[in-house]
């Protein structure tokens, strides 16, 4: 990181000791875990052991805004995710709204030789959901393939292009860091999935509602 590369010296102890004015060398003690996130738990039973004058801290502490901001920054990509999602979804509706219209006269002849309402509108569900889950599957494979191979391609880019996409002295990184986690995949897979249910609805339902009247009366 830039921030500690920069700001972060290394010295011997007796000369820290000369330097600081310190009585001791050794002023203090830090523990590296096996477990990370088990720290805030181990330094609460540090604290308690230790009693007064000695301060006890760990990472989240120290970094409490930084990850705060994380997690923001996690929420807000979240929401515009779904709001991509739901533009495309959108997307659906109005193709099938469109597929309703052009097939007017195909879905009266349905009805009249028997079809119901419900195997009409089922009919166009399935299209829409079909149309849906072959977007989610190539989605996610193009974005799985794409972090997968984050670490490997910005570099590539950056020497081809000779361009930085995060300075150093700009950024808290200066590499792309790429991290997949199955449970949120799973989470934007079943939110495009039932997006895409969702978003078939409306048109299956405008054309389980044709009248064979209307629609061959110029037929």
């Amino acid at each position: 990181m830039y921030e500690f590369d920069r700001g972060t010296a290394l010295i011997h102890m007796s000369d820290a000791q000369k330097l600081f004015r310190l009585e001791s060398a050794v002023n203090g003690v830090r523990l590296k875990l096996a477990d990370m996130f088990a720290a805030p738990s181990l330094g609460r039973e540090l604290a308690a052991n230790l009693g007064t004058g000695y301060f006890v801290g760990d990472w989240t502490q120290r970094n409490a805004n930084f990850f705060r901001a994380i997690k923001t920054e996690r929420t807000v990509m979240f929401i515009i995710l779904a709001l991509i999602v739901a533009v495309a979804a959108f997307n659906i509706v109005s193709t099938l709204v469109m597929v309703v219209t052009d097939k007017q006269a195909d879905i009266a002849i349905l009805r009249t030789l028997g079809a119901s309402q419900g195997s009409i509108m089922l009919i166009f569900m399935v299209q829409g959901t079909l149309i849906g889950l072959v977007g989610m599957v190539m989605g996610l494979a193009g974005g799985l393939g794409l972090a997968l191979n984050v670490e490997t391609l910005v570099p590539w880019l950056e020497h081809t292009f000779n361009v930085t996409f995060l300075p150093a002295d700009v950024y808290y990184i200066s590499e792309l860091p790429s991290d997949v986690h199955a449970a949120d995949v799973i989470r934007v897979a079943i939110l495009s999935f039932t997006l895409s249910v969702l978003a078939t609805i409306y048109p299956a339902w405008r054309a389980s509602r044709t009248q064979p009247v209307e629609a061959l009366r110029y037929e």
